[in-house]
């Protein structure tokens, strides 16, 4: 037994190319080309009131040089302990440094170079080797005393983290260059080189300025600097003044797709954005991820808003970015309820007709008293999520509170937020006594759900969901993200994707082909190499056709495809930064059949963080499959018993090597692993089920019976822990108790022919 299918290889992150380039390590700073962006400022020549607005912005704040005026933290002489991780801030000069352990191990002095962001915190950037700056994970509090603020605090609490680990400030999930600088820096380009792992980062404006959302502005402002002034004043229409977004003549969804690049979970995919480009020419976002959103599409992690915002009815009817939140001060635009009244009062804007006209603003409506906590639109219907410890963000996905959902799906609700002490069941009769004649919509949730807890039906419920056009493109992405992780049979429906008419949904089932075989799909994954699909689904497209058979394609084809495939590699290797680029390099590598280079890529991805299981998992896979049994063991083996690397990922490690060493003939060390691997991941009933089958392969029937009936009570319908059951008191002669398994196996699954022919045959055998 080997590896192969026992993983499906899927990460979202960054990806790397096979082509390096050399550039010369570096400090940021501006590039020496203008690539037709204007001097940084000199958009307030004309626009005094919008620069004035800007100024005090989170945009304006985004990055700023180390300085009086920017520097909001306490430098004087300030220690800082939480007993897992400890730093001293003071000043030298006009400078401003911290004294911390550096990426040696030992205590060192460093200056800090540039500020990042101002509230309701600000982070501090030191400038290290090979053009790398890097940020503290301790950070200052700059809310008012009065709600906890003004303080020193560690980004992670109580967690302390060695040099090399890639959560400690100078590891590879810190780095500024890669991790967070081209939202917080206009036009910027990582300008990195992999083979001597180093940036030479450069930005348009340092910070995010006037042409961070309206483009290249040189154009426009030699437009300004020839007309008069008056004239400048009284133009209309962006047409013919150089601009290259004009907001105002946008369509609602281009407007949101302006601001997405910056405000979403995704996936870049190239170096440098332009604001005028579109946004699935440049991203991919990531779509309804566990770990990143409940399966009703609640937010979960830290994915910003246009995930949750595409979700939305408001999204649906028109709603942009700019109704509520003002684009130069990015404050909101009216505080309080008085924001939703502007649309959602008795007489409601004529651009929306389906809304329902009505007085909102009553206990009526939100059954709360009047000026509660519980009568705010927010508290009902853009629950929060604290990040970074004191950043509080509103879910966009203005959704109606469903209790139902915790019930049946375990998804959070509005009503137990506030209400701590009651259950979702009570909140349930709250609003049925409340809505007495309401019915329940169906929801994406209990499908999403199916998936997630393994149910037998979740590929036929995917199916369905990924052709629901009424649901919303991110939704339906999602089923074809997860289709793609459940084997070949789920590509009948993955088919009907890739003639979707949404991108986003094109995209996902494209790439799910990388995980499947394309079958007889090759010829309409080649139709989305075409100049009419955006590059997010020409990628996909691509990464699905890496190592198929292309001998069928027409010479114009074959040209298409190599074009591409030329230029996707020179993007991949400018965003070759992080392990996850070096992972699906290496997968790219691995699909097209080149095996050493594919382990090579997986070796540098554990260098540049070796805590990086999908990587450490597809070296393991990989290797197995090719007959590197020493290298496959030698790589979960360190896996397993690394404590930086969390249990549950740990426990799958030690399974994985439990796996490798039977095949070996191993078994004594492989029943060690495997009893590592269910101490420290028992939910995976995989284990209990292997585990088992070994110890009644080596006849030690205690410990067998112990390790499959603990595999029961804790997953009762798994159908492979009761066929092992069934096995186990067939060896052992046990013919009844043998039987009373698999008739718990049809009971559970009474379409499995398998089940129904191993109870037919124990009836028999148990009736002579």
């Amino acid at each position: 037994m080997n590896l192969k299918g026992f993983i499906a290889l899927v990460a979202f992150g960054m990806m790397l190319s096979s082509s390096a380039f050399a550039v010369t390590a570096a400090s940021p700073g501006a590039p020496k080309q203008s690539m037709g962006y204007a001097q940084e400022g000199v958009c307030a020549e004309c626009h005094q009131g919008q620069a004035k607005a800007w100024s005090h912005s989170d945009h304006a704040w985004a990055m700023k040089p180390a300085g009086e005026g920017a520097v909001l933290g306490d430098f004087e002489n300030t220690a800082f302990n939480d007993g897992a991780s400890q730093a001293e801030f003071f000043r030298r000069g006009k400078d401003y440094w911290v004294k911390i352990e550096g990426e040696e191990g030992t205590e060192a002095e460093f200056r800090i170079a540039y500020t990042f962001g101002f509230y309701p915190l600000q982070q501090y950037l030191v400038e290290l080797s090979r053009g790398r700056l890097q940020a503290l994970t301790i950070a200052w509090d700059s809310r008012p005393v009065e709600e906890g603020g003004q303080r020193w605090f560690s980004l992670y609490p109580g967690m302390s983290f060695e040099p090399g680990d890639s959560l400690h400030w100078t590891g590879r999930n810190q780095n500024w260059n890669a991790m967070c600088a081209d939202c917080h820096s206009t036009y910027l380009t990582m300008n990195y080189d992999a083979k001597a792992d180093s940036f030479a980062t450069t930005w348009q404006e340092q910070n995010v300025g006037c042409q961070g959302c309206h483009g290249p502005g040189e154009k426009h402002v030699d437009w300004a600097r020839e007309q008069r002034q008056d004239q400048v004043e009284k133009a209309g229409p962006a047409e013919g003044m150089g601009l290259l977004v004009d907001f105002g003549g946008m369509a609602p969804g281009k407007v949101v797709e302006t601001c997405a690049y910056c405000h979403s979970r995704r996936q870049s995919i190239q170096d440098g954005q332009h604001a005028h480009e579109g946004y699935l020419d440049k991203a991919l976002p990531a779509v309804l991820m566990p770990d990143m959103y409940h399966a009703d599409g609640q937010i979960q992690g830290e994915v910003y808003v246009y995930g949750s915002f595409t979700q939305s009815k408001m999204a649906k009817a028109g709603v942009t970015c700019l109704d509520c939140h003002d684009p130069h001060t990015t404050n909101l635009k009216i505080e309080g309820n008085g924001l939703c009244l502007q649309c959602h009062n008795p007489a409601p804007p004529e651009r929306f007709p389906t809304l329902k006209a009505s007085n909102y603003n009553v206990a009526e409506h939100h059954k709360h008293p009047e000026n509660s906590e519980g009568a705010q639109c927010v508290n009902c219907h853009m629950t929060d999520e604290t990040y970074m410890v004191v950043d509080p963000r509103r879910d966009h996905s203005f959704r109606i509170p469903r209790p139902d959902l915790t019930v049946t799906a375990g998804s959070p609700n509005a009503c137990n937020s506030c209400h701590e002490d009651k259950s979702a069941q009570w909140a349930v009769g709250i609003l049925k006594k409340w809505y007495p004649d309401s019915e329940k919509p169906e929801h994406f949730a209990d499908t999403l759900q199916a998936f997630r807890a393994g149910e037998m039906d979740a590929m036929n419920r995917l199916g369905l969901l990924i052709r629901k056009t009424s649901e919303p493109a991110i939704v339906r992405a999602t089923a074809a993200e997860h289709l793609s992780t459940i084997g070949g049979d789920s590509r009948f429906f993955l088919r009907s994707g890739l003639f979707d008419k949404e991108p986003l949904v094109r995209a996902y089932s494209a790439g799910a082909f990388a995980q499947i075989p394309v079958g007889d799909n090759l010829k309409v994954l080649v139709s989305l190499l075409g100049a009419d699909q955006p590059k997010a689904v020409q990628d996909q497209a691509l990464s699905a056709l890496a190592g198929a058979d292309l001998s069928g394609l027409s010479e114009a084809e074959r040209k298409r495809f190599d074009e591409l495939d030329s230029d996707y590699q020179k993007r991949l290797e400018s965003l070759s930064a992080l392990s996850g680029s070096r992972f699906n390099w290496a997968n790219y590598l691995r699909r097209s059949g080149k095996t050493d280079e594919a382990i090579a890529q997986y070796q540098k991805s554990l260098e540049l963080d070796a805590t990086f299981s999908p990587a450490r998992v597809a070296l393991a896979t990989l290797a197995s499959q090719v007959g590197k049994q020493a290298l496959a063991m030698e790589t979960l083996r360190a896996g397993s018993q690394s404590e930086q690397i969390p249990d549950t990922d740990r426990g799958y490690l030690a399974y994985l090597l439990s796996l490798v060493l039977v095949e070996e003939g191993q078994d004594a060390e492989a029943l060690r692993s495997f009893e590592l691997a269910l101490k420290l991941n028992p939910e995976n009933p995989r284990v209990a089920y292997n585990y088992g089958l070994i110890l009644v392969r080596q006849q030690q029937w205690a410990q067998a019976e112990r390790v499959l009936g603990a595999g029961l009570q804790a997953h009762p319908s798994d159908y492979n822990v009761l066929n092992a059951l069934v096995h186990l008191h067939l060896q052992k002669g046990e013919l009844k108790q043998s039987l009373g398994f698999a008739r718990k196996m049809l009971e559970l699954y009474p379409d499995d022919s398998y089940s129904r022919n191993v109870v037919q045959r124990l009836e028999h055998a148990t009736s002579r």
